[in-house]
């Protein structure tokens, strides 16, 4: 049952439209800043915080970047 579950989740992730450039750039941005945070976590003792303070702001980072670069698409795309 519970495998039938994780399956379904799985498969239900996988459709659905293309990314945009600023979900991209979110989950780039989250990614880098996890891993960058864990890394300093880890120096420090706490890996488990620092990558999740380091996924936040990378998220956040990376979302005001990609949605600069969509905005910057849309007004070549519409000749806004």
């Amino acid at each position: 049952m519970t495998i039938a579950g994780v399956a379904l989740i799985a498969i239900a992730g996988c459709s659905g439209q293309p990314l945009t450039t600023r979900e991209k750039g979110t989950l780039a941005g989250g990614a880098i800043g996890a891993g960058g945070g864990a890394l300093v976590g880890a120096a420090v003792g706490a890996p488990l915080a620092g990558a999740a303070i380091g996924g936040v702001v990378g998220a956040g980072t990376g979302m005001a970047i990609g949605n600069s670069m969509q905005n910057n698409e849309n007004r070549q795309r519409y000749g806004e």
